[in-house]
């Protein structure tokens, strides 16, 4: 199978959506749709819905199945939807299955979430993923410092349709010999550590980045990629100073406030509210000041 036409798509702003909640606490359909039009309205032509902005270890099985049929209505004839499946190995699949029968064409599997994770196992697990649903790009999401280039290229071998990889270690010399080790030009290399990263992992090979700021700020995040693409680090570096802040904020205290700081952006221009589920929490009020004055400047 042909999986060319889904790595050239990869290459871009990969949009992680936060999830609004409603006032009840269930999932804000009405406002997520909205969400998901003005990051379309705005450019963005890769969404991502079960990423980890989208509270994704924080929803149910039923909640995330629903997240991914919203986008993937939203998002019919105009991005390329991204879902993002795990857990342990039967309810990946399943997740994977479903977003298939969604009408989905990739799945990010996000790293397992276990104590004892061997290089051999890391495999076994995508491995079992990807062979169920072969006819689906997969993207691994990387966190492990600890995993080697030549394991991703393993695991291509026997699942071709491992096609990229989101990889969030925060070390660009790490990614550069991990790309080179798996295959520089075999793969489609995603910053996944978003704006702050990207310029240091564009400099190695990555040709995308995700993004939970693009939530907030479509315009911001499609320019520094357009400026990464042209090789214009000086000027990707102007965006980089101008969401510096914005990005320290949500990477305090081993990024608690992650998607706090997002949502409390988003509250803050009358979007959606700012709640977010255990063990996340919303930002004392003493700070959100902070996030609005961040975000006065940017083009919205």
């Amino acid at each position: 199978m042909d999986f060319s036409p889904l790595t050239a798509v990869l290459a871009d702003v990969v949009a992680i959506p936060v999830t609004p909640f409603a006032e009840d606490g269930t999932v804000d359909t009405g406002t997520y749709r909205a969400l998901l039009r003005r990051l379309l309205d705005g450019g963005v032509r890769v969404l991502t819905p079960n990423g980890n902005t989208g509270e994704f270890y924080a929803l149910t099985p039923d909640e995330r199945r629903l997240v991914t049929e919203l986008t993937m209505a939203e998002a019919a004839g105009r991005a390329a939807v991204l879902v993002g499946v795990g857990h342990d190995v039967p309810t990946a699949i399943a997740a994977a299955e479903h977003a298939r029968d969604a009408g989905a064409e990739m799945v990010m599997v996000h790293q397992p979430v276990h104590p004892y994770v061997s290089q051999d196992g890391w495999i076994d697990y995508h491995r079992a993923i990807a062979e169920a649903v072969p006819g689906l790009g997969v993207v691994p999401y990387i966190r492990n410092p600890a995993l080697g280039g030549g394991r991703l290229a393993a695991l291509a071998d026997v699942c071709p349709n491992v096609i990229g990889v989101k990889y969030a270690v925060p070390d660009a010399a790490r990614f550069g010999a991990f790309a080179r080790d798996a295959g520089l030009e075999r793969f489609v290399w995603i910053a996944g550590l978003a704006e702050l990263y990207a310029p240091s992992y564009f400099a190695s090979g990555a040709t995308g980045f995700t993004s939970g700021l693009v939530n907030v700020a479509p315009g911001v995040s499609i320019a520094m990629l357009e400026a990464l693409r042209a090789g214009d680090y000086p000027a990707a570096m102007k965006v980089w100073d101008q969401i510096r802040r914005f990005e320290e904020l949500r990477a305090e205290g081993q990024s608690a406030d992650n998607v706090t700081v997002v949502k409390e952006a988003l509250a803050a221009l009358g979007l959606c509210r700012r709640d977010v589920r255990p063990p996340s929490s919303a930002l004392p009020e003493s700070r959100r000041a902070e996030v609005a004055e961040q975000i006065a400047g940017w083009s919205l």
